[in-house]
């Protein structure tokens, strides 16, 4: 690892009483980075989050306590409010440099999980949301070779996307060209016998329904109907249709 990587380590593993090492320490929060005190700090990366998150004074108060006691947590105060806050701070800290290197730590650890088609042979990936908006939708994971996304096979599944937003892989890949895979060289083909099938064979029918051919069809009917007809006539003297007709309307 490089000095550069190194003091990344040191920082994300840094442990202390803060509200941000108890969160992060949760099950389920593993592809969340810790987000520094210093950016926290600086009133201009927190521009216009005050709108967004309800109890925002509360929150940040809680984001930047240092002696957090989860034994004591006070319920007066909404931790949902503090994760919203906390999510949405580290949506941008991501897209900074410093962000970008946190998140690479995790990603050189395989900590955000690999690709699940088989030709990207176990391509890293890396979270992103669909949405900016909190509330949309459920984080999923993007590979940088096929150019898709996923759901994460982790318990992280369970966060919010606009924890990562929907910039985050192609900002940390523009700031780091060299980790750009070659597209997969293979790709699956579908095959019968040995043959390969016909792109008609392959499209969805326009019905759900089987359907059956028109002479078929017609030759079935006309079966179907001989038969009743010749069942009839055979099962009922000539002296009773009309009797039997009107017990049948009745």
């Amino acid at each position: 690892m490089s000095g550069n990587s190194h003091s990344t380590s040191s920082r994300m593993s840094m442990g202390d009483g803060s509200w941000i090492s108890w969160f992060l320490n949760l099950q389920g929060n593993e592809f969340l980075c810790r987000v520094p005190h210093e950016y926290l700090q600086d009133k201009f990366n927190l521009t216009g989050l005050e709108n967004s998150v309800p109890n925002y004074s509360q929150a940040l108060g809680v984001l930047m306590d240092l002696e957090f006691d989860s034994k004591c947590w006070d319920n007066s105060i909404d931790s949902h409010s503090a994760e919203l806050l906390y999510g949405l701070i580290h949506a941008r800290y991501i897209l900074t440099p410093l962000g970008v290197d946190d998140m690479l730590f995790k990603y050189e650890r395989g900590e955000f999980g690999s690709c699940p088609r088989v030709y990207c042979k176990g391509q890293r990936v890396l979270p992103v949301g669909l949405s900016d908006q909190v509330g949309q939708s459920h984080v999923k994971v993007y590979c940088p070779r096929c150019h898709d996304i996923f759901q994460p096979r982790s318990r992280c599944a369970m966060l919010d996307g606009a924890m990562f937003g929907t910039g985050f892989p192609h900002m940390f890949l523009m700031q780091l060209p060299a980790l750009r895979p070659q597209p997969p060289k293979e790709k699956y083909v579908a095959r019968l016998y040995g043959f390969q099938l016909h792109k008609k064979a392959l499209v969805p029918s326009i019905s759900p329904e089987r359907k059956v051919p028109t002479s078929a069809a017609t030759t079935t009917n006309t079966t179907n109907t001989a038969s009743v007809a010749g069942s009839s006539s055979m099962s009922m003297p000539s002296s009773v249709p009309s009797r039997s007709m009107r017990r049948l309307n009745i």
